[in-house]
């Protein structure tokens, strides 16, 4: 392909590529291409984007829907930045703002957080999957800024074998609760153990939307 001989992609066989509404021309994110992203992208019309975390090839809105319509394409002038203008379905943003880019910085250079989503949690996910989203960011924050005295940081302090650990340990508890048939146990401690399961799948880097992609491929 005649494009991808003229993209200059980096050392990684990357290149950074900038999502912008098509309309109003808001910048909504930006990820990373390969050569394999840039061609789906192409052949499709939806954008593609590699995961440097997950080391994989993902189409924008697989699992939550809110899929990128690829109206135009351009690369910058030394051809190693991509822009692609976009029709955005819903949200661009995890985190249910319109774009990724809502945390403006003053002049003292101190973000000012802008708290006015577009879209709530509940809107970008289903009502019921919401909690777990918020669960697995909390999780995700503990791990990259640990906090002192947080049992999440503890976990992650203490390794992949603590984890595992405690989720051995809830599994059996889950058990023991269904055997009491009781609802309020077996409420209580599977709770515990969906916690527990979120510690571990942000230490192994998997995502939520990986899960649910899953499962819905097996339905």
């Amino acid at each position: 392909m005649e494009l991808l001989e003229q993209i200059k992609f980096d050392e990684k066989g990357l290149i950074p590529a900038i999502a912008q509404d098509a309309e109003s021309g808001e910048v909504l994110m930006l990820a990373y291409m390969n050569k394999d992203a840039v061609k789906k992208s192409v052949e499709t019309g939806r954008a593609h984007y590699w995961s440097r975390s997950r080391q994989k090839l993902w189409m924008k809105g697989e699992s939550s829907g809110h899929i990128q319509a690829i109206q135009e394409a351009y690369f910058d002038c030394d051809k190693d930045a991509l822009l692609l203008k976009v029709k955005q379905t819903t949200a661009a943003c995890h985190t249910g703002n319109y774009s990724c880019f809502f945390n403006k910085i003053d002049g003292n250079y101190d973000i000012i957080k802008n708290n006015n989503q577009v879209f709530s949690p509940e809107e970008v996910y289903s009502k019921d999957a919401a909690i777990l989203q918020e669960l697995y960011q909390v999780v995700v924050g503990r791990k990259d800024n640990p906090k002192e005295g947080s049992y999440t940081t503890y976990l992650f302090d203490k390794g992949l074998d603590k984890i595992l650990k405690k989720v051995g340990e809830e599994s059996a508890e889950v058990i023991i609760a269904s055997k009491n048939r009781s609802k309020e146990e077996v409420s209580y401690e599977v709770s515990d153990l969906f916690y527990h399961i979120i510690v571990l799948l942000v230490e192994q880097g998997v995502s939520l939307e990986e899960i649910y992609a899953e499962l819905r491929k097996r339905r």
